[in-house]
């Protein structure tokens, strides 16, 4: 049974998937270093070790929900803005 989830792309139907734990430390870890490293070499620098087939579907979900891009280099920049988030979640043109 293959699964399919919209926006986001599962290359391996035996993926490793991710917990929420290591999610949140690879997310982290891009946001603290954002930037400052590729793609490999950020996989290199984490703070715990992960598999890379694991790294692989943490950096396609964060991209998929427009957390992270790449820039022009194939440096890992973090976008998501918590801060603008909450300064305009309330007004009443946004839905959310």
């Amino acid at each position: 049974m293959e699964t399919k989830i919209v926006g986001y792309k599962e290359s391996n139907c035996v993926a490793r998937s991710p917990t929420l734990q290591t999610v949140l430390m690879v997310e982290r870890f891009i946001d603290e270093n954002s930037g400052e490293f590729k793609k490999t070499e950020l996989f290199n620098r984490l703070p715990k070790k992960v598999m890379w087939q694991t790294f692989q579907v943490i950096m396609e979900y964060l991209e998929s929900i427009r957390k992270i891009v790449y820039d022009s280099e194939g440096f890992v920049v973090y976008i998501w803005n918590p801060e603008f988030y909450e300064k305009v979640k309330n007004r009443p043109v946004i839905e959310i």
